[in-house]
């Protein structure tokens, strides 16, 4: 009897998980839906950043219609995110942004300007911590605005520069082939 009120709990525990609208990857929670540019954003995929067999981050990428194609959402031109949460003390900020930069040299869409780097990179001033939350919002009319656990950093305006961040995780040479393959939703 005991084992199945445990049982109970759980199920009911994860229909209100659902019901809140809550998605767990790689065990961390995201939310299931962002809303901006007044565009409602769902959850396309989310999956874990490793290496050196070392869990690094988990992300999620947030698109207005899901799809699998990696070229679309990197061109679009329409609203989308990608949350970053980190998982471990290992991300440095350093390590963090010279991974960033590695990413722009492979970014197979998209320019990134050397001085939108240089502000992009710029705008992480401080240390990085286990926990913090890393936020990439594209739209149209304003351009990449950047947060860090719920403060905006910086803005960077533009498609190509969007093309180019994007690229660090769905391009063709990805930070994660892994990653990519999960926020894709394979």
């Amino acid at each position: 009897m005991r084992n199945l009120f445990f049982l109970t709990f759980i199920a009911i525990l994860f229909v209100s998980q659902n019901a809140n609208g809550q998605k767990v990857i790689s065990g961390v929670t995201f939310f299931s839906d962002m809303y901006l540019g007044g565009e409602k954003l769902t959850i396309n995929g989310g999956g874990l950043r490793e290496k050196y067999f070392i869990d690094l981050y988990v992300a999620a990428l947030y698109i207005k219609t899901k799809t699998k194609d990696a070229s679309t959402i990197i061109n679009s031109d329409e609203p989308m995110g990608i949350t970053i949460k980190l998982v471990s003390n290992s991300v440095t900020r350093e390590k963090f942004i010279e991974s960033v930069n590695t990413g722009f040299k492979n970014a197979s869409h998209g320019k990134a300007t050397k001085d939108e780097i240089s502000k992009f990179t710029g705008a992480f001033i401080y240390e990085f911590k286990k926990g913090d939350i890393i936020n990439f919002k594209y739209t149209k009319d304003n351009g990449v605005l950047i947060e860090k656990n719920s403060i905006k950093l910086i803005t960077i305006p533009g498609i190509e520069f969007k093309k180019a961040l994007f690229s660090i995780w769905l391009g063709k040479i990805p930070a994660d082939e892994t990653l990519k393959s999960g926020m894709l939703g394979n």
